[in-house]
């Protein structure tokens, strides 16, 4: 028992240190619906923003804590179309524009970058210039405007086999349109947050269901007044 708490104070500890912090919940691990909050040094920016998930839900994913599974829920897969659940942290800002003036790392989407999703390739899981030998991959400069901007979430760090990849919040196809398995919303909404993100502040993304609130809030007490996890 005190292990188990000491182990829990050390991961607490270390997730305390982010000071911008986005929170998704949904109300179950099953739609593609969410709801979406900004806080910084526990206080709440922005007002609540609707977002669309994976097309089939959540799976959790592999990040920076590991919620147990429980009866029923499932791990996210390459392929499954489904937004990944967990703690991640947020690493880059890509977009359209050959400059960004954010206060995060920001990639250019040219028309040779590409975001591997080939499990078997080295690359997987990783956003690289073309080589030209790649067999399975997503343009980062697509014919839509879905990726004009996006931001970059660190699921699956190491790139454990076909447990998902080229995982990004980005804009909605059409309003309500679920996922291949990023996180959508409306162009105004995210072009504040990537406004607002910060890499000095540590920035994560916590995405749930509404059922891990108790968790969350054990982890984050920054978090005990967000009305999502009530």
């Amino acid at each position: 028992m005190i292990k188990s708490f000491l182990i829990l104070l050390i991961i607490s500890i270390h997730l305390f240190s982010s000071e911008q912090i986005i929170l998704v919940v949904s109300d179950n691990m099953s739609t593609s619906k969410a709801k979406l909050e900004c806080y910084e040094d526990g206080k709440k920016v922005f007002d609540t923003i609707d977002v669309n998930l994976g097309k089939n839900g959540l799976g959790w994913g592999i990040g920076e804590y590991n919620f147990p599974l429980k009866k029923g829920e499932v791990l996210k897969y390459e392929g499954d179309k489904k937004a990944p659940a967990g703690i991640f942290k947020l690493s880059d800002i890509f977009g359209y524009a050959k400059n960004g003036n954010y206060k995060m790392p920001y990639l250019f989407a040219s028309e040779d970058l590409i975001c591997v999703d080939d499990t078997h390739s080295p690359f997987y899981n990783q956003i690289i210039q073309a080589h030209g030998d790649e067999k399975s991959f997503e343009h980062m400069k697509r014919d839509d405007n879905q990726y004009t901007i996006g931001v970059v979430v660190k699921h699956n760090p190491k790139a454990q086999n076909k447990r998902g990849s080229c995982i990004f919040l980005h804009i909605e196809k059409f309003q309500g349109a679920g996922t291949a398995g990023c996180t959508s919303m409306k162009y105004n909404d995210l072009k504040k947050i990537v406004n607002w993100l910060d890499k000095k502040k540590k920035p994560l993304l916590i995405q749930i269901p509404k059922e891990r609130a108790g968790k969350v809030i054990e982890l984050f007490p920054q978090l005990k007044e967000s009305k999502l996890l009530k």
